[in-house]
């Protein structure tokens, strides 16, 4: 059986197949029913919101790549943080994308699902903001 960091790691590798194939009942079953997600720009969505969108081809995500992945555990809750590199499709126009990331999830019933999520983009690069 596999310890909680494992279930989390599986849990997370799962919601980025899931996102990547617009698996809505996958999804479903990753995020918690009380689900919130914190855009980049502060925009709040439910579960419902995020579902509906991937299921209506409003948004696909093709590629998502994580990198720096780590896992905080407090018995029955857990803080996951980390980066993408993503290829997003939102309205037709491809666009490739990086966002850190913190997660909370939270075991219910045995089960770990992702209860929030919070994306800021990254700050440009210091080379970049010089040139």
């Amino acid at each position: 059986m596999l310890d909680d960091e494992q279930q989390i790691h599986a849990l997370f590798e799962a919601a980025d197949q899931a996102l990547m194939r617009a698996d809505i009942e996958a999804l479903d079953r990753v995020f918690a029913d009380d689900y919130v997600q914190y855009d980049a720009a502060g925009r709040a969505f439910s579960k419902q919101e995020v579902l509906t969108s991937l299921r209506s081809g409003v948004i696909r995500y093709p590629v998502i790549a994580s990198t720096g992945r780590r896992i905080r555990l407090f018995g029955n809750l857990a803080i996951v943080h980390g980066s993408e590199a993503d290829e997003v499709v939102s309205g037709g126009k491809r666009s490739s994308v990086r966002y850190l990331y913190m997660d909370v999830v939270y075991k219910r019933g045995g089960r770990w699902q992702i209860v929030g999520s919070q994306l800021v983009k990254p700050a440009e690069e210091a080379s970049e903001v010089a040139s």
